[in-house]
């Protein structure tokens, strides 16, 4: 391994949390660039103050805010936002079932760029507002990451791992945002 590649890759394990943070706030500024380019004006963007809601944004869009103030209607998204590089081996994520008990949820997994952490791909999980979300109940639970001091790994009761092939790709941020806030065809 070459001395860059250790750099970068201890960097990533010992400032993942900064990372993590960095690529949120560029997914959110992306998220409200492009819907002010859309002339949607009226956004908000929340976050928990404490990480134990299941979601780590909160998206409140009043999408048909050009048409008459009769047919303008907000949408909520409870959002768990993932990141990986891209190329990383990942091949699930773990999903609180706190998420699950909110409506609109969806898990949005970035891969960003390493080198730059542009965001490169995206991929979803959910479904479009006021359909029926994905049924996670037939998931496996999740276990912790540590294991107690006879290296048993516990299970997380309230954590479910969904598997990287239950996600839908996502092309581009434009198809985030209308996933997000557009109503299903038809």
């Amino acid at each position: 391994m070459v001395d860059a590649e250790l750099d970068r890759n201890s960097k990533d394990s010992t400032s993942s949390s900064q990372r993590e943070s960095i690529v949120e706030h560029l997914f959110v500024g992306e998220i409200l660039r492009r819907l002010w380019l859309r002339n949607v004006t009226q956004g908000e963007v929340l976050k928990p103050q404490v990480d134990d809601a299941g979601y780590d944004l909160v998206i409140d869009c009043n999408i048909d805010c050009n048409s008459s103030p009769e047919n303008s209607r907000s949408i909520i998204r409870h959002v768990q936002l993932k990141s990986s590089r891209t190329g990383a081996k990942r091949d699930s994520v773990n999903v609180s079932l706190k998420l699950t008990q909110k409506p609109n949820w969806c898990v949005i997994w970035g891969f960003f760029d390493p080198s730059t952490l542009d965001l490169r791909q995206f991929l979803w999980f959910g479904s479009r507002p006021g359909q029926p979300p994905p049924d996670t109940a037939n998931f496996k639970r999740a276990k912790h990451t540590k294991g107690d001091a006879t290296g048993k790994k516990a299970y997380r009761p309230r954590q479910r791992v969904v598997p990287k092939s239950q996600f839908e790709k996502l092309a581009s941020i434009d198809v985030v945002i209308d996933r997000l806030f557009s109503k299903a065809p038809g």
